[in-house]
Parts: structure tokens; C-alpha cells; sequence
């Protein structure tokens, strides 16, 4: 494709899958660099969430229990809230080294990143469909906008080529 010729706006499934073949020594684009940054700040988004989760646990809980009847204990609250930081944890954790390994270039990682994100952007778009959830700034807002451009950067040619190249051997 020439400087000024345009690309087309829709591109067929076989086209995309096609293999590429840039140089072993591609420099990495901005485009790779920016989506494992962007995942970061998804990861630093979700240690805030869970953040304020614990301050607002036991208020959310009792919320909850209240409608269904059901009283718990604050040794209860306490597990409960102790198992979904630690899971919640490991799942930031497991992010962190994705994103480190997306920046390294490999594709897997990639991939694995951006259908977490399309998970991510469904169910929130699910919640609000369904009357649920609104979409604030408290809410899923900044998650949400932040997957929305991890998809942009990692669906890119570029990020997509750097993924794929052929690796050097040592």
C-alpha cells in the first residue's frame, strides 16, 4: 500500500489471519508499549476498586444480608472479604505479568489481554442493558474506557505485527 492510498474499513476474517512477515528486529511500536501501559493502569484501576470495596464491605454486605434475611457474623465478613482481596489480588497479579509479557512482544498474553477485555466491556454493557448497573465514574466508567482503549491498542497492525514477527535464536 502506498503513503496515499487509503485502507479499507473492513478487512476479511482470512485477510487478518494471513501471517506476517516483519523483520526479527522490528522496534517495538507505541502501540504495544501503550496497550501493556494501558493495562497497567487497568491494574492500578482495579487495586483501587478493591480498595474501596474493603472500606465499604461491611456496609455493602449488610445492605445485602438485610434484604435476604440472613445475619452474619464479623468473624463471616471478615473471611468473606479476606477471600475476594486474595482472589482479587491474584487476579491483578496475573494482569501485571501479562502486561510485562506484552510488552515483551509475545502474542499470546495479547490475545489472552483482549478477550478478558471483550469479557469485560460485554458484561459491563450486559449490566447496563439489563437495568442493573449504571455506568458512572463510581462505577465502571474508568474500567470500562480503559479496556475499550487496551482493545484499541492491542488489535492494532502494528501491535499485532511486533506479536508475530519471527524471534531471533539465541
Amino acid at each position: 500500500m502506498n503513503a496515499g492510498e487509503k485502507r479499507a474499513a473492513f478487512e476479511p476474517p482470512a485477510a487478518l489471519a494471513l501471517p506476517v512477515s516483519p523483520p526479527a528486529d522490528m522496534p517495538r511500536p507505541i502501540a504495544t508499549t501503550a496497550g501493556a501501559g494501558l493495562v497497567v493502569l487497568r491494574v492500578l484501576a482495579g487495586v483501587v476498586w478493591l480498595i474501596s470495596l474493603a472500606l465499604e464491605w461491611g456496609d455493602l454486605v449488610s445492605e445485602a444480608t438485610d434484604d435476604a434475611g440472613v445475619q452474619l457474623s464479623n468473624d463471616q465478613l471478615d473471611a468473606a472479604l479476606a477471600v475476594v482481596l486474595v482472589f482479587g489480588g491474584a487476579v491483578l497479579l496475573v494482569e501485571l505479568v501479562l502486561a510485562v509479557l506484552i510488552y515483551l512482544g509475545l502474542n499470546w498474553p495479547r490475545i489472552l489481554v483482549m478477550v478478558f477485555a471483550t469479557f469485560s466491556i460485554s458484561g459491563s454493557f450486559a449490566a447496563w442493558w439489563a437495568g442493573d448497573q449504571d455506568i458512572t465514574l463510581e462505577t465502571t466508567l474508568l474500567t470500562l474506557s480503559l479496556d475499550i482503549l487496551v482493545m484499541l491498542a492491542l488489535s492494532s497492525r502494528a501491535a499485532r505485527a511486533y506479536a508475530r514477527r519471527p524471534r531471533r535464536r539465541a
